[in-house]
């Protein structure tokens, strides 16, 4: 296979680059066709998407109103079109039924495989597309391909069943331990960061053949490690996506997955092995800690709309004599809640992940890594497990590997990122994406328990340091939803659509503005950040209408430093190639090399 050590392709999705290769047969010279006649006319000069330039109207939300376009060939005969070239492995499809399964309308389910193990599905409307393509992340350590519109069922084109859309497994199938990368580079690379574009540039060639045009928009949408997909695609292939919408982003993989979860385990260990803070004590915790912050918005709703500002100590709820010990901690419970808020550090108390782990309102959804009772293993332990023992250290199989092997010195943290560089998505330089016109919309819950807000704070402020304040607010918004867990749920209003906006934005210009979120009893606006939402006094604490934004004149303004911050850089990523059991990567990590 070509391309492993390539930068990534510059064109606009959509482009004419998208083409490229050999087409054989009439069907690929089809494909071809459609592509180049369908892209002239929409695209300006140099592949930059321009929405000056397109003389749509638009809805009311910003979208331009495209024409629907009915399919030219059965949605059967997908399976024998011919793929030849699109991108660089052999594509099969492997079946094309009309289905109604899960959407609002009627939709050609396609299924395939991109070697040389990349699973393919997409849905293609049958009764009229609306010239736009979303292509979904998925979460964790992937292994299934289930197209999920996280945050983002209501978007329009998403709704009314008009949209195109794909997803894939990045490479792999099942194996939830992790044991899928075992001795496998290429699954590792599929994974890292060819497994998403490969999707995007076959589903693109799909649509063309089928719709005898290429999409005018393409959208990326994923959570947690479907938002580092997204952030990959930004910092990697700049032109396969116009917008992304990147939620709770996992692109801080390696840090997130070695030394972030295992000291959520260790720090809560005595030296027996025992575990000290048990779940049934979070919701003291919890109360404890709205009793004192909740107000400081003030609002007194149940929500803290900035928990950086909540200065809460721990040890006030430590026992004091004859108190109830229902009523309060031990010294050792609230030093671990202290630490678990704080995060992971060396001896010398220097930082291993951004600045403050879990943030304080978030204590009812600490049971990932907090357990009921004693013997219970968590959700972070087996994140770490199935991560170190195959794919966290470069070409390395260690079935047995535990969390107590992980150390927690500077010594341990540079040889671990090592695999940071094809792995994480921390390149804060994302010129090329801004230039060709792509937005980026990045969104986190305040209340994440698996994924630190801070970690995209951080690589947020990174960007503006690397890029200018203003370039950055020329293309990318940041939204932080109070109350919301990870990738949704949590006690704060907790559905929103995020790709509405970016879709506007890339359409139409319309830059994005209040978001609003709900729950069963609950509508919030969610502003960019670092503006907030302020009551304005009157009506229902629980309408959105009754808000108004403002913008703090002292914001929170943490120094994200620790030990990896110099991480966000453009000189570290890698790219690689398989050569038998074994990752060869290039340029060398001589970046990580002289940190170790």
């Amino acid at each position: 296979m070509h391309g492993f050590f390539d930068r990534g392709r510059t064109f606009r999705a959509g482009g004419i680059g998208r083409a490229h290769g050999r087409f054989r047969t009439a069907a690929g010279a089809l494909i071809a066709l459609a592509l180049a006649l369908a892209v002239l006319p929409a695209w300006a000069p140099g592949g930059t998407a321009a929405a000056s330039s397109r003389p749509h109207a638009f809805t009311p939300e910003g979208l331009a109103d495209l024409p629907a376009l009915k399919p030219r060939m059965d949605c059967a005969d997908l399976v024998g079109l011919d793929l030849d070239g699109v991108t660089d492995a052999p594509v099969t499809i492997t079946s094309a039924t009309v289905s109604t399964a899960n959407a609002p309308a009627p939709y050609c389910d396609v299924r395939g495989t991109i070697a040389p193990a990349n699973t393919i599905v997409m849905r293609l409307p049958v009764d009229g597309w609306t010239q736009r393509y979303v292509q979904t992340g998925c979460g964790g350590e992937c292994g299934s391909s289930n197209i999920n519109y996280t945050q983002a069922a209501t978007c329009p084109p998403i709704a009314d069943g008009t949209v195109a859309s794909a997803t894939t497994d990045m490479g792999h199938q099942g194996q939830p331990d992790g044991s899928w990368a075992a001795n496998n580079p290429q699954a590792q690379i599929d994974f890292a960061y060819r497994g998403v574009h490969v999707t995007s540039e076959v589903a693109k060639a799909v649509i063309a053949g089928f719709y005898g045009r290429s999409p005018a928009y393409s959208y990326f949408n994923g959570c947690s490690d479907g938002g580092r997909e997204g952030l990959m695609e930004a910092q990697r292939y700049p032109g396969d996506f116009d917008g992304i919408a990147a939620g709770a982003p996992a692109n801080n993989m390696v840090v997130q997955n070695t030394f972030h979860h295992a000291w959520n385990v260790l720090t809560n260990l005595d030296d027996d092995g025992h575990y000290i803070l048990l779940a049934g004590r979070l919701p003291l915790v919890h109360d404890a800690v709205m009793a004192a912050c909740d107000g400081l918005d003030g609002l007194k709703d149940g929500l803290i709309d900035d928990p950086r500002r909540c200065d809460f100590d721990p040890a006030t709820l430590v026992c004091e004599t004859g108190q109830d010990p229902s009523t309060c901690l031990s010294k050792a419970e609230a030093a671990v809640v202290r630490r678990l808020h704080d995060g992971a550090v060396d001896a010398q108390g220097r930082r291993l992940e951004p600045e403050i782990s879990h943030e304080w309102g978030s204590e009812l959804e600490w049971t990932l890594f907090v357990p009921a009772a004693q013997g219970d293993t968590v959700g972070s332990e087996r994140f770490v497990l199935s991560f170190a023992r195959y794919l966290g250290y470069t070409n390395t199989v260690d079935p047995g590997w535990q969390l107590s092997d992980l150390k927690f010195t500077a010594e341990s943290f540079w040889k671990t990122v090592q695999s940071s560089s094809y792995l994480s998505a921390m390149d804060p330089g994302l010129g090329r994406f801004a230039r060709g016109g792509g937005k980026l919309l990045l969104w986190h819950g305040w209340n994440d328990q698996h994924i630190s807000p801070q970690s995209t704070l951080a690589y947020y402020d990174a960007m503006r340091k690397t890029m200018g304040q203003r370039s950055v607010d020329g293309f990318s918004r940041l939204y932080l939803f109070p109350g919301v867990a990870h990738c949704g749920g949590g006690n704060g209003p907790n559905t929103f659509d995020v790709l509405t906006p970016v879709m506007a934005w890339a359409e139409s210009g319309r830059q994005p503005e209040k978001i609003i979120a709900s729950n069963a009893t609950r509508t919030r606006p969610v502003h960019p950040y670092p503006t907030v939402a302020r009551y304005d006094g009157t009506g229902s604490v629980d309408d959105a209408a009754n808000f108004v934004p403002r913008t703090p004149s002292q914001p929170a303004r943490p120094t994200y430093h620790w030990l990896g911050e110099r991480l966000y850089s453009d000189d570290y990523q890698t790219w690689c190639k398989a050569k038998g059991t074994e990752l060869v990567c290039r340029p060398s990590n001589t970046w990580l090399t002289r940190r170790t």
